[in-house]
This record gives structure tokens, C-alpha cells and sequence, in this order.
């Protein structure tokens, strides 16, 4: 048989490119050789796509953006043709005379991208146009899952259990930042959580316990993106996820629990302390571990997601109440991430996954091509 051709897509032109770099390390060192040749497509930071002679090798952030950026210096520029064809992809060679153009046939994509310009909708649309399979969530679970004032919309709208929020523009913080926080300490109280609608990897989220810091943590989330979102605080919460994975018909693996090395799972807790401890499977009485496996497939078909995602609860240890607190579609991969972690604790291993996420994806994208695009 011959090998399936899957171009790695990692990097991006976001706040997470670094764990992306990450990411793809894993992916690469993990896909099976007699199965699979995996083209590297690194995007950099300035948006620009490349094709660098070799993939990012290690698991370790610093490493691998030490390698990428020296891969990088030689690489190709690469550009992904926007209309159904046979070699969906174009390599730029700059290093002859004349600019060389020459097609790259790809069998299905694997974009390991996070945070903005590739988990947002925004790469899946182009991947759409070039009418290519792709791992993951299409467009409109992406972005639903990237904008998390709208996934609470959607999680409220089908009954699923969400703490209380507000969302916040940096236009109406601007104009009147005394009425906005006045609405938000009569609406929500003490403690609550604010966050950059759209972004990831818990990067500027903080917690604020009176004004000073409410407009500090507002400000920070100012600075990446045009709508925030504060969430009142889940009392002594503890943090449980589960990862899900499938199509039409997804499963749950068994959760897990983070306890976190500061007072929540913020960027340093999850990247940079060494102190945060996942516990897999969650300590959870048996029907609670069930709930949570449901809710978790319910999360994901409330957006109308694929091939995998982590769903993100919040637990009070006085009352027991389950929140949804969040999905993530493309979430941390890297082999000591929670997402791969939680499936090998259910049974199924990194390179087995790995396996299973590109088979979803050539059946979604089989399925697609069924359907009529004209009268």
C-alpha cells in the first residue's frame, strides 16, 4: 500500500504559537513511518507558510523553537490553492534564478494550530475551499469554540449547566469604565474570571477579587482581543476534563483533573511550574464520572464538532455542581498533554489516535463529497 501523504500544519500567527511548535513535534515524532509521509507546512509568525526541509524533532517548547527557527531560514515558501484540485498545495522555490512554482499532493491535512488564524474557522474555511481532508472541527465548530462568549450561548441555548457571565467590549470599557464596573460587580460579585473572548492556553486570563484588579484583568485581556469575558467564580472549584473523540457518533474518554500550582491553571501553571498535577482518571464517584462523560458529548455535539475536541468543567466541591466551563477543539498534543493523556488512560495510544483522527477525517471528508452542489 502506498503511504498516505499528511501535511502537519503548525505554527501560526497567534498568541500560541510556541505550543503549537510543541504540538507538532509530537505528531511527527508519533505517526507511523510505514504509513504515513508527513509533510511539515509551518506558518510563521508573520503569517507566511513554508515548507521547511525538516519538522521540529523534540517535545520541549524552547527546543523547538530554537529548531523551527533555524528550519525556517532555508525553507521553501508554500501556498495552499483556494479551489479543488488534485495538488492542493504550492511550493515556492526563491533559492533558483526565476521563482519555480511546483504542486505538492497532500492526501489529508493535519493542522495542529491554536488560538487565532487556525483554530478559529478561519484555515478550515480555506481548507474547505480547496476542497481537502482535514482533522478536526470544521468552520462553525471552530469558531464557536474559539469565541467563548458564543459557545456559552450555544451551551445555554441547549440546557447545559454554565456558571453566570458577562461579556465586555473594549469600546463600552473605554467609554465608561466606572458604569461597566458597576455592571459587572451587581451581575456576577466576588471572584470572578476574565478572559480574552477569543484565545487559548489560558493566555491573558486572570482572577480578580476587587476593582483594582478587575481593571487590571481587564486591561490585560484588552490587549489580545476586542470582547472579554468575565465569569463569576466557581466556589473551591476543582478542574476536570475529558477529552472526546469521533464524528457523528463521539465518544468520552474517562476524565481527568488538574490541580493547578497557583491558584488556578493559568499559562504558567499549565507551561512553565512544574507543580501542576494532572490525576487520571479523576477521583469522581461513579455516577459523576458518567455525567461529566455525557455532558462532554453533549458539549461537543452542541457545536456540531469533529474529529476531537476537550471539554473543560468546573467542579464545586460544596454543592457538587458540574459546570461546562469550556471546549477546546484543538487542544494541547503533545504526548504529556491532557487530551492524549486521558485517551491512553481509556485504552488508546498516542500513535493509535493519531491513527483513528486521520480516519475521521477522510470518512467526514468522503461523506462531504456525496452531497450535491448544484440543482
Amino acid at each position: 500500500m502506498s503511504r498516505l501523504r499528511v501535511g502537519v500544519v503548525y505554527g501560526g500567527r497567534s498568541g500560541e504559537h510556541e505550543v503549537s511548535l510543541a504540538s507538532a513535534a509530537s505528531v511527527f515524532k508519533h505517526l507511523d513511518p510505514t504509513r504515513y509521509e508527513a509533510i511539515p507546512i509551518k506558518i510563521e509568525k508573520d503569517g507566511r507558510w513554508t515548507l521547511p526541509e525538516r519538522p521540529p524533532l523534540v517535545d520541549r517548547a524552547a527546543d523547538v523553537i530554537a529548531e523551527a527557527r533555524a528550519a525556517s531560514e532555508s525553507a521553501s515558501e508554500a501556498y495552499l490553492v483556494a479551489h479543488p484540485g488534485r495538488d492542493p498545495l504550492l511550493r515556492v522555490d526563491r533559492r533558483r534564478s526565476a521563482q519555480a512554482l511546483s504542486p505538492v499532493a497532500l492526501d489529508v491535512i493535519f493542522p495542529v494550530l491554536h488560538g487565532p488564524y487556525g483554530e478559529d474557522g478561519t484555515v478550515q474555511g480555506l481548507f474547505e475551499l480547496a476542497n481537502v481532508p482535514y482533522v478536526g472541527a470544521g468552520v462553525l465548530a471552530s469558531a464557536v469554540g474559539m469565541d467563548k462568549a458564543v459557545m456559552k450561548l450555544v451551551f445555554a441555548a441547549r440546557g447545559l449547566p454554565i456558571c453566570d457571565y458577562e461579556v465586555l467590549t473594549v469600546r463600552d470599557w473605554r467609554r465608561d469604565e466606572r458604569a461597566a464596573l458597576r455592571r459587572l460587580v451587581d451581575r456576577l460579585g466576588w471572584p470572578v474570571f476574565v478572559k480574552p473572548a477569543n484565545l487559548g492556553s489560558s493566555v491573558g486570563i486572570s482572577k480578580a477579587k476587587h476593582a483594582a484588579e478587575l481593571r487590571a484583568a481587564i486591561e490585560l485581556a484588552a490587549a489580545y482581543d476586542r470582547k472579554i469575558v468575565v465569569e463569576a467564580a466557581v466556589p473551591d472549584a476543582r478542574e476536570i476534563e475529558v477529552a472526546v473523540l469521533g464524528n457523528d457518533e463521539p465518544e468520552a474518554s474517562v476524565p481527568g483533573e488538574i490541580v493547578p500550582s497557583r491558584e488556578f491553571y493559568d499559562y504558567e501553571a499549565k507551561y512553565v511550574d512544574d507543580g501542576s498535577r494532572p490525576i487520571i482518571p479523576a477521583p469522581l464517584p461513579p455516577d459523576q464520572t458518567a455525567e461529566v462523560r455525557r455532558l462532554a458529548i453533549e458539549a461537543f455535539k452542541a457545536v456540531d464538532c469533529a474529529g476531537l475536541a476537550r471539554v473543560d468543567f468546573l467542579l464545586s466541591r460544596g454543592s457538587k455542581r458540574l459546570y461546562v466551563n469550556e471546549l477546546n477543539t484543538m487542544p494541547g498534543f503533545t504526548t504529556i498533554s491532557m487530551y492524549s493523556m486521558l485517551w491512553a488512560a481509556t485504552g488508546l495510544a498516542y500513535p493509535a489516535l493519531l491513527d483513528r483522527l486521520i480516519q475521521l477525517a477522510l470518512e467526514r471528508h468522503a461523506a462531504k463529497q456525496t452531497l450535491r452542489t448544484s440543482r
